[in-house]
C-alpha cells in the first residue's frame, strides 16, 4: 500500500503536470542539471516524458506484485529519439508581410531565404548558426582595418620612407579579400541556414541541419524555381558518435509562393519547407 503511494504521485506528475517538464527532468537526470539549465540542454515534450518514465512506473509495479520484470521494458521507450518539433507555419500576427518585384529572381529568392531562416531559427525549433557570416565579416574588417592603416601611414610618412610598410600593407589587403572571395565561393557556396539543436536519448543528442538554396533558371517548359538542398546529422559526444544522417532535394516554382503582385505566401512557402525537414528527419533516425 505505501509502495503505491509514491507510483501514484509519479504518474500524476508525468501524466498532469506538464509545466513542470523541467522539474521532472532535474528530479529524473540530475547528473545534467548541474551542467547546464535544462532549457538549453534538453527538449522534453510531455510525450517524451512520459516514454522515459512511464515504463519505470510499469516495472515497479510488477515488482511490488511479485511479477517478473524484463529488464528492457524500463528502457524500450526511451530508445527513441526525442525529435518532437513544431514544424507549422508561424501565426499570422508573428510576421509582416513580404512582397517584392516578381519579375527579379534574385529578389524572389532572397525573399524565400529569409523566410526559411526566419522559420527554422524559432526558439522552439533550431539555433542558427552563424560561421560563415562570421568568417566573411572578420575576413572584410581585417582587410578594411589594413587598408585604413596602410593609406593613413602613407599620408603622414614621406613617400620613400613609407613604400615597404605601404607595399605590405596593400599585399596583405589583397590576400585577406582573396581569401574572402573564395571562401564564399568554395566553402559557404549556396548555404543560407545552418542550425542545430540539442535533444535527451539517453544521452545528449545534437541534430545539424545545412540548408543551400539556389534559382532553377526557366525553361520553355518550366518557370523559374526555388531549390534547397538539405543534410541533416544527428549524432552525440560532442559529434564524435553519428547516429544517422539524411539528405533531401527539392524545388517549387516560385508561382507556388507568389502571387501576381509579388506577395508572398508564408504559411504555404513554411508548410513546404517543414515537410522537407521533417522528411529529412524520420529518415535519418
Amino acid at each position: 500500500m505505501t509502495d503505491s503511494l509514491p507510483i501514484k504521485y509519479l504518474e500524476l506528475n508525468v501524466l498532469h503536470q506538464v509545466t513542470r517538464l523541467d522539474e521532472i527532468a532535474d528530479a529524473t537526470l540530475p547528473q545534467f542539471s548541474s551542467r547546464a539549465a535544462p532549457a538549453q540542454l534538453v527538449s522534453l515534450s510531455s510525450a517524451t516524458t512520459h516514454r522515459i518514465l512511464v515504463p519505470h512506473i510499469m516495472a515497479r509495479r510488477k515488482a511490488a506484485n511479485g511479477l517478473t520484470v524484463d529488464s528492457t521494458e524500463a528502457t524500450d521507450a526511451a530508445t527513441e529519439p526525442s525529435t518532437n518539433l513544431t514544424l507549422a507555419p508561424l501565426p499570422d500576427a508573428d510576421r509582416d508581410p513580404v512582397k517584392v518585384n516578381n519579375a527579379s529572381a534574385s529578389e524572389l529568392k532572397t525573399a524565400c531565404d529569409d523566410a526559411l531562416k526566419r522559420f527554422l531559427s524559432r526558439p522552439d525549433l533550431f539555433k542558427q548558426i552563424h560561421t560563415h557570416t562570421d568568417v566573411r565579416l572578420g575576413l572584410g574588417w581585417a582587410a578594411v582595418i589594413i587598408a585604413l592603416g596602410t593609406g593613413l601611414y602613407g599620408y603622414y610618412v614621406d613617400f620613400e620612407q613609407a613604400k615597404p610598410l605601404v607595399w605590405a600593407g596593400v599585399s596583405l589587403y589583397v590576400i585577406l579579400t582573396t581569401l574572402q572571395t573564395l571562401y564564399a565561393y568554395l566553402v559557404e557556396r549556396d548555404t543560407v541556414f545552418v542550425g542545430k539543436r540539442k535533444t535527451l536519448d539517453k544521452r545528449i543528442v545534437t541534430e545539424r541541419v545545412t540548408i543551400a538554396s539556389r534559382t532553377n533558371p526557366s525553361s520553355p517548359k518550366n518557370a523559374p524555381a526555388y531549390s534547397i538542398k538539405l543534410s541533416f546529422v544527428r549524432s552525440s559526444n560532442g559529434g564524435k558518435s553519428l547516429l544517422g544522417k539524411s539528405a533531401e532535394d527539392e524545388a517549387r516554382p516560385y508561382t507556388s509562393f507568389f502571387d501576381s503582385e509579388g506577395t508572398m505566401d508564408q504559411p504555404r512557402f513554411e508548410s513546404w519547407v517543414g515537410d522537407v525537414v521533417g522528411r529529412a528527419m524520420e529518415k535519418a533516425e
